[in-house]
């Protein structure tokens, strides 16, 4: 069973807001294996909402509707469903009656405006949403479901889980669909799918394996579709399982996950601490850390010392040593990343070091330039960098590279340990 979902209003087309209504929507859909086909936003005008529901029609076995529900007059989507649907509007006494209690409740004086909130479809079957005052509805025409619900996303998820997957997943043609996703890091996409070619097109014509890259990153995402859930598991593990043996030691996870998760996980499981010195990233790897819950747990603190003085001041950086090499060299990466694991007192510690651009680059260090530096338990690793000219994707690349690092020497560090524990 095909979906095409519609989001509807102005601010999702000037960028004045983000449509995450649709990512969250087809997640719920694939999951119960309804695939979305495709994704419209439009404004809200009667004639483009008209052609959008005209062409969803003719593509897709069930089409979703959101936006536009509000008691203005900028929200005109009600009024147009009636013409596309022909068909008038009703006033709900159940819904009336909820809107009118959330007015007394606040104590605010209640308009026709807001009465007008109450009007449904008179072909439609109401959604009720106890969390707002717009309800969704569920309308047949033509033997096809339309839902339409309010664009609010904490309504509209309500009335999805409450409401519609539940009837979803009873309608006949939906088909089991299992997604399965990997993460890996510090190879190109082109190279990994050169890498993993012969697996690929082994591929029976159920499973399709989708590339997913971001810098530094890429996911691996196989997608199946069949008669049965279990064997479709079955089936994508043992391919994902071919795959991981084959990546190596740039196959991170067997999940969809984020390399900081990883990291967390990894040494909250070893009571082990970090600490992070960032110059170029100016503390983007710390903010990657503690935006996960329980990262307090591992994570210290960082220092962002962008300037010299501040390298030599916080992290025991050698003056000789930024006269010599410079700030961009690996003999400053490394003596930042060791001023940081004494100073913060930690098993690991982070720096990075470059210039991120779009300016300050020189023949001999040219924009794009980074050292990164990971000093651990037993040794300190550098690696030298080199991306583009776009000040942001270096940063991001960067903050990558440098956990990937941190990754690989945790794993390193601690393999032979964790096999000896195990043997005793």
């Amino acid at each position: 069973m095909q979906a095409e979902i519609i989001t509807i209003g102005d601010e999702i087309l000037i960028g004045q807001i983000i449509d995450t209504n649709s990512a969250w929507m087809a997640q719920q859909l694939n999951a119960i294996g309804i695939q979305v086909k495709q994704i419209s936003s439009v404004a809200d005008y009667p004639a483009d909402i008209i052609v959008a529901l005209t062409l969803a029609s003719g593509r897709a076995d069930i089409v979703f509707v959101t936006g536009g529900l509000g008691p203005t007059k900028d929200d005109v989507t009600k009024q147009t469903l009636s013409v596309y649907f022909e068909c008038g509007l009703r006033r709900d006494p159940k819904v009336l009656a909820h809107v009118e209690s959330i007015f007394q409740r606040s104590n605010r004086p209640m308009l026709e405006i807001n009465r007008k909130q109450a009007d449904v479809l008179d072909s439609s079957e109401v959604l009720f949403n106890e969390r707002g005052t717009a309800p969704g509805m569920w309308v047949t025409h033509k033997e096809k479901p339309y839902i339409i619900m309010p664009g609010v996303p904490f309504e509209m998820k309500h009335i999805m889980v409450d409401r519609v997957l539940p009837r979803l997943r009873n309608l006949p043609g939906t088909q089991p669909l299992w997604h399965h996703t990997m993460l890996t890091a510090g190879i190109g996409e082109s190279f990994l799918a050169e890498k993993i070619a012969d697996i690929e097109a082994a591929l029976p014509p159920h499973i399709h394996l989708a590339y997913l890259p971001k810098p530094g990153l890429v996911r691996l995402r196989l997608t199946a579709m069949g008669e049965s859930l279990a064997a479709l598991k079955s089936e994508t593990q043992a391919i994902a399982n071919q795959l991981a043996e084959r990546i190596g030691e740039h196959f991170l996870a067997d999940e969809d996950t984020s390399l900081e998760v990883l990291i967390r996980d990894f040494m909250q499981r070893r009571e082990l601490l970090l600490a992070t010195a960032e110059s170029c990233t100016g503390g983007n790897i710390a903010r990657l850390i503690t935006t996960l819950p329980g990262s307090s747990s591992i994570f210290e603190g960082g220092a962002v010392t962008y300037s010299n003085a501040m390298k030599c001041e916080l992290l025991g950086v050698k003056q000789k040593t930024l006269t010599e090499y410079g700030a961009v060299s690996e003999e400053t990466a490394r003596e930042m990343a060791l001023g940081a694991q004494t100073n913060f007192n930690v098993d690991y510690a982070i720096a990075v070091t470059g210039i991120a651009g779009p300016d300050g680059g020189t023949t001999e260090k040219p924009v794009g330039l980074v050292w990164i530096a990971v000093a651990g338990k037993n040794e300190i690793v550098s690696r030298k960098f080199l991306f583009g000219h776009d000040r942001a994707i270096n940063i991001e690349r960067s903050s990558v590279a440098a956990l990937f690092m941190l990754w690989q020497l945790l794993n390193l560090e601690w393999k032979a340990n964790d096999t000896d524990r195990t043997a005793i």
